[in-house]
């Protein structure tokens, strides 16, 4: 499985959900991202996007103030 790495830290609402969503568009079904997030908004923007879209919400951790998502399309 591929995966690409979005790097939003330091990134306010909505453009994590943005490049969230425009890199999903760019990968085939079965591939996934991994964004990385500092906005505590991400946590709830995110995955309401992967719900509302379809997409599979894999992981979601924090550490050290950074929000990881792993998301399957």
């Amino acid at each position: 499985m591929s995966e690409r790495l979005i790097d939003t830290r330091g990134l306010n609402c909505p453009l994590p959900v943005i490049k969230a969503e425009k890199a999903l568009t760019e990968i085939a079904a079965g591939q996934s991202i991994t964004l990385l997030a500092t906005d505590p908004l991400a946590s709830i923007d995110i995955p309401n996007m992967c719900n509302k879209q379809g997409f599979t919400l894999a992981e979601h951790s924090t550490e050290d103030g950074v929000i990881r998502f792993l998301i399957q399309k």
